[in-house]
């Protein structure tokens, strides 16, 4: 029993870095194209909330693989820490951090994607 929940704590951890490091490579990616290409800022948002949603989904999908059962937990679990990482992170960096409309877009999305990615890594065998 105990080996089973360290080796699934793993799992969570491994998909929460999965998905860190995906949404630092798309969002380098968007910076890139943004410096170099007449493309409107107004497009920062939406891309950070997409960005956030299908990092959390491939990272809760991957990390949910070797998991035979709790998939949806799982996935909750993987979005759920990224997310408060997220947060807690911003809040260090940004001392007038606030949530707004946008900041419970991301939460709602990414829980939402990390629930369904964790329920299709368990069922991918």
């Amino acid at each position: 029993m105990e080996g089973n929940i360290s080796k699934n704590f793993i799992n969570i951890i491994k998909g929460v870095i999965i998905s860190i490091i995906f949404t630092l490579i798309i969002l380098f990616v968007f910076s890139i194209i943004l410096t170099y290409t007449n493309i409107s800022e107004n497009f920062i948002t939406p891309v950070i909330i997409v960005t956030t949603a299908i990092s959390i989904f491939i990272g809760s999908s991957i990390g949910s693989l070797k998991v035979n059962k709790n998939g949806l937990l799982n996935g909750a679990l993987i979005a759920g820490i990224y997310l408060l990482s997220l947060y807690i992170l911003s809040g260090i960096i940004n001392k007038s951090f606030n949530l707004n409309i946008q900041s419970f877009i991301i939460i709602i999305s990414g829980m939402v994607c990390g629930m369904f990615g964790g329920i299709i890594g368990v069922n991918k065998k």
